[in-house]
């Protein structure tokens, strides 16, 4: 693994929007100045060894990680992951009914001198997909065509929704996002992930979340033409939904109108899940130490709230220094989860986002920062495997 710089395409930034990249709120790079969010000055080289390592490792892991819900949920341990408890009941059904999932993304600490360990799981709704499947793509074979990349996701996204769709309750499918999301990300991911599905022939709807209506007298989910919604992918955390009146709807009208990703997943895109996974698998070597609502034994470590995005209320402590960052997260609950810094290549900090799709790992990106947390001021920069 190593860190390496050239020069940008000419007219790279066109090159990009023409590509489906419309988000350009700037990244920051060392000292707080601006870079570029897509910054294809800077790339990243992996040997396919190490690629077929990091791959068995976020199988391995994503198989981790469905054991633990089904621990979560045989055992009830809901309110560790502080669920509201008219809930606790529709996410375990959901769980045994096997509700189809697409895909979600590895955050992992990996500095190529040993395994890849798990930072956290967006299981839920995990963004910067466009830029891991096209743009870094199209980058390689304009930059580099002779060498690989470790990216099937587009393929394996389009294969996903083939899979699924004898699974759903039409072959009609609703891609809703947020409407309140000011940067465009997520409507582009969702756009991205409409396309895919299409191209596997479901015929697809896109409106935001917030047009999503209920017909009272029908007692069902419609659209803005009124028409029913039975199949529903959304991009908004389960936490959101399950927090006001449009939740009960959701969870009642199950599985009649069913949702993408599953209600199951609450217990995967939720931070208690990392001490969960200590607990089933004490020492792995692709995990961290972890524990619920107290340090235990760590005297370095990062306490992280449960339900919390984009690097937000986040605290960092270790002898000497004490880190944080702001936010609106926290009153559900926190995580503390061993201190083990992202390797650092040129001053700046990658974190390795590796992909799933169904259950085999399909590609990967990377976010670098000039800091100790990989927030929202970190820039997207492309790997390529060379020949």
């Amino acid at each position: 693994m190593r860190r390496q710089t050239g020069e940008p395409r000419p007219g790279w930034l066109k090159t990009v929007a023409d590509q489906g990249m419309c988000f350009g709120t700037p990244g920051r790079g060392i000292g707080g100045v601006e870079r570029p969010y897509w910054d294809e000055s800077v790339h990243y080289t992996f040997s396919m060894d190490e690629v077929l390592a990091l791959e068995a490792d976020v199988e391995l892991l994503h198989s981790m990680c469905l054991a633990a819900v089904d621990h979560v949920v045989t055992t009830e341990r809901f309110h560790d992951f502080a669920l509201p408890e008219w809930a606790h009941e529709a996410v375990a059904a959901s769980w045994r009914r096997h509700d189809p999932h697409v895909y979600g993304r590895f955050d992992l600490r990996y500095d190529g001198s040993g395994p890849a360990k798990l930072l956290e799981y967006n299981a839920d709704t995990p963004t910067t997909l466009l830029e891991a499947s096209i743009l870094q793509w199209y980058w390689l074979k304009d930059t580099h065509p002779d060498d690989d990349q470790w990216n099937s996701l587009h393929e394996a996204l389009v294969a996903r929704w083939g899979e699924i769709r004898e699974r759903l309750p039409s072959a009609e499918m609703h891609f809703t996002w947020s409407g309140g999301e000011a940067t465009g990300e997520d409507h582009v991911t969702v756009g991205y992930l409409q396309e895919t599905a299409a191209e596997a022939g479901l015929d697809t709807v896109g409106l935001t979340i917030e047009d999503v209506g209920w017909d009272v007298e029908l007692d069902r989910f419609v659209d803005l033409e009124e028409a029913p919604m039975n199949a529903v992918f959304k991009l908004y955390p389960w936490e959101w939904v399950l927090g006001d009146e449009f939740g009960r709807h959701v969870v009642r009208s199950l599985p009649a109108t069913l949702w993408v990703e599953p209600l199951w997943k609450t217990l995967l895109s939720n931070k208690a899940l990392l001490a969960v996974l200590w607990e089933l698998y004490p020492g792995h070597p692709n995990l961290l130490p972890a524990f619920l609502d107290q340090p235990g034994i760590l005297t370095e470590y990062v306490r992280k709230p449960r339900l919390g995005r984009e690097g937000a209320n986040i605290s960092i402590v270790s002898p000497g220094s004490e880190h944080q960052t702001g936010g609106v997260y926290g009153e559900e609950g926190f995580v503390y989860q061993l201190f083990d810094p992202l390797p650092e290549f040129d001053g700046y900090r990658p974190a390795l986002g590796a992909w799933i799709v169904g259950d085999t790992a399909a590609g990967l990106g990377i976010r670098e920062t000039a800091g100790l947390v990989t927030d929202d001021g970190a820039a997207f920069v492309p790997h390529r495997i060379p020949s």
